[in-house]
């Protein structure tokens, strides 16, 4: 397989991971609280991760110099989106969340510019572009009204710019990680900077909650697809390409989410989300035209 395809399948597989991410988080909610949540599937997500490695013998030795960028990756991502994303959704609903993830690459030229100096091309900026407008119809009604408070906008948006900080420190990180190992060690972070606020917020609630077979289910699938195989997929994506062009790919996520949300939730799609649907996907490949054409990747 070419790897330029390689690249465009396994950013959409971690697109396709993390849109039904919002639903399986609605159905966790039945019986757990957020950092519960999150907290059960990074545990579960490390552990497995941790014993794939060990078992393909294909887990990096961490060294001492590189400890202080996977501390920043683990805070930014699993740990600062999710204390975002996880209290957002029990406000917005998994749609309204989906949307507003979807602008990770609005703010990603910002942060290449900025801190990497690369440059973008006018179809890179068109695609961009383009997508966005995709992503405004679908979080827009025919009259132009947003309903949403403003407390869970704040707080996914929160998430949008630890997704960010992550995408930068990613690129400290050095190239001899393989995508693999650089998911378990940020996972393991993740649950260490989680464990005092599920020890000390969640505890009780979990001792005493009737949990539900639907909401273990849910953790179970967040654990493997969208804390595991997804931020793999992404970060194997994301090094081949660079932060802009991969995280375009994000304005699929709530295409996919209004997918999920209708097959799973019996919510309606109408002709203004399948327009929207169609700009966001046109928006994407656009973007990806000189990847496509030439092969070429960011230096």
């Amino acid at each position: 397989m070419p790897e330029r395809l390689k690249v465009i399948l396994s950013l959409l597989l971690s697109m396709i991971c993390w849109a039904i991410s919002f639903v399986w988080i609605k159905q966790a909610f039945e019986s757990f609280n957020p950092i519960t949540i999150v907290f059960f599937r990074l545990v579960i997500s490390s552990l497995m991760l941790i014993i794939i490695l060990k078992l393909s013998r294909r887990l990096i030795p961490l060294k001492r110099e590189d400890v202080r960028w996977f501390f920043l990756l683990g805070f930014f991502e699993p740990f600062l989106y999710f204390m975002g994303e996880s209290n957002g959704l029990k406000i917005v609903s998994s749609t309204m969340g989906a949307v507003i993830v979807s602008t990770v690459p609005l703010f990603a030229p910002i942060a290449d510019r900025l801190f990497f100096k690369s440059r973008l091309s006018f179809l890179n900026l068109a695609g961009i572009t383009i997508s966005f407008t995709g992503v405004m119809i679908l979080i827009f009604e025919k009259n132009f009204s947003l309903a949403a408070p403003i407390e869970g906008i704040a707080l996914m948006f929160m998430a949008v710019f630890a997704t960010m900080g992550y995408a930068i420190v990613l690129k400290k990180i050095p190239a001899h990680y393989n995508a693999v190992t650089i998911i378990t060690y940020q996972n393991v972070v993740g649950t260490i900077l989680f464990l005092p606020f599920f020890i000390v917020i969640d505890w009780q609630h979990v001792t005493h909650t009737h949990i539900t077979t639907e909401a273990v289910i849910a953790v179970l699938q967040l654990s493997v697809f969208a804390s595991s195989l997804a931020f793999i997929f992404f970060t194997y994506g994301m090094r081949k390409i660079g932060i802009s062009k991969a995280n375009v790919f994000v304005n699929m996520i709530p295409v996919f989410t209004a997918f999920f949300a209708w097959w799973i939730l019996d919510e309606e799609i109408d002709l203004q989300k399948l327009v929207g649907i169609a700009i966001v996907i046109g928006g994407v490949f656009i973007s990806q035209l000189k990847l496509r054409k030439n092969g070429n990747r960011p230096k």
